[in-house]
């Protein structure tokens, strides 16, 4: 299953302050951490997130789906918040919305 992670008005702002590289690595980073508590798995494929900051979003594929996928990615975004406010001057409410894209 495909997933586009569609950062919010303020999302775009705080990853603004990122690299690309930077980016992936945060997600990377939260996403091992949360499969410790879930099941499921997920891939950040580098072809499918060149440009994150100019394309607005980031694209993840999940497999082995068994866990509620919401409640994973409400996780995540909680906690992605962490590093992204930072770097970023102002309250930072929710990063990315979740598209299902296949």
């Amino acid at each position: 299953m495909q997933l586009n992670l569609i950062f919010t008005t303020k999302g775009k702002v705080a990853i603004g302050n990122f690299t690309n590289d930077e980016l992936m690595e945060i997600f990377r980073r939260y996403t091992n951490t949360l499969l410790k508590k879930y099941t499921l798995e997920v891939s950040i494929p580098n072809e499918l997130n060149l440009d994150i900051i100019g394309d607005g979003n980031l694209t993840v594929i999940l497999d082995n789906v068994k866990c509620d996928v919401d409640l994973f990615f409400r996780e995540l975004g909680r906690d992605i918040k962490i590093p992204l406010k930072k770097r970023l001057d102002g309250k930072l409410d929710n990063v990315f919305k979740v598209e299902k894209v296949s």
